[in-house]
């Protein structure tokens, strides 16, 4: 992979996750709370107007007091920077290959969120889902190997699969951003979606483990899935369409 298609996707993902920052400063709020639009601690406007504005943003300060606002220094731009580099690394490309892009971006953002407050926002998840189905749909018109009703019809299952886990204490934002898993897995096949959908369970139930053993966190506490089920749906896909 010739290292300027690199360069120019991480350069993409940091440009990204810079346009996403103020979103994710709006949303990562508890449940029921207003969106956020100014700083909490002089109310000034965040982030500022102009590009001036957004450039002191990524400092995850506000401009005015600066005290602490939005998300850390620099980490959704480094977060999607990292998520880009490492899709064009494997040499994603076409509609598919914008699919998997989209979904990174999107979920990113809704790692952040996810994080910190124990939610996936439908102004991220709907999205998500929608996009992911276009550019699907992008990939079956040009010809692209994969199948697009399967991508559906999986879209589909994997949602009806985790509203029935709701009961469980699975959160209606995962429910709200199955269909962009189940379509991107389904794409390159059932086998694909079995283990796109392991994958992510398997990698929350290891860092809840590491979280319990190392760091003695209460298994009692609830862990943000949203961050695992992309992962594991993202990288899934990447290995099925690169190695086939």
């Amino acid at each position: 992979m010739p290292v300027v298609t690199v360069i120019v996707a991480l350069l993409a993902g940091l440009a990204a996750g810079a346009a996403a920052r103020p979103l994710i400063f709006a949303r990562a709020v508890p449940r029921g709370e207003p969106t956020r639009t100014a700083c909490t601690s002089c109310s000034a406007h965040y982030p500022a107007p102009g590009l001036r504005g957004r450039l002191q943003a990524v400092t995850g300060r506000c401009p005015a007091c600066r005290e602490k606002a939005g998300p850390p220094a620099g980490l959704p731009e480094a977060l999607t920077g990292a998520a880009f580099a490492a899709l064009a690394v494997t040499g994603a490309s076409g509609w598919t290959g914008a699919a998997q892009y989209w979904l990174a971006a999107c979920g990113a953002a809704l790692a952040i969120i996810d994080l910190k407050v124990h939610r996936l926002p439908d102004v991220l998840t709907l999205p998500a889902s929608i996009g992911t189905l276009l550019l699907l749909a992008g990939a079956a018109l040009a010809g692209e190997p994969g199948n697009f009703w399967r991508a559906l019809t999986a879209a589909g299952l994997v949602t009806a699969v985790y509203l029935a886990l709701v009961v469980t204490g699975m959160g209606m934002g995962d429910v709200k951003l199955a269909p962009a898993v189940g379509a991107l897995l389904g794409w390159s096949g059932w086998a694909v979606v079995f283990r796109g959908v392991f994958a992510g369970f398997a990698l929350a139930a290891v860092v809840a483990l590491v979280l319990t053993l190392v760091w003695h966190v209460s298994g009692k506490g609830r862990l943000a899935f949203g961050p695992y089920m992309i992962t594991g749906a993202v990288a899934i896909s990447v290995l099925a369409t690169t190695l086939g």
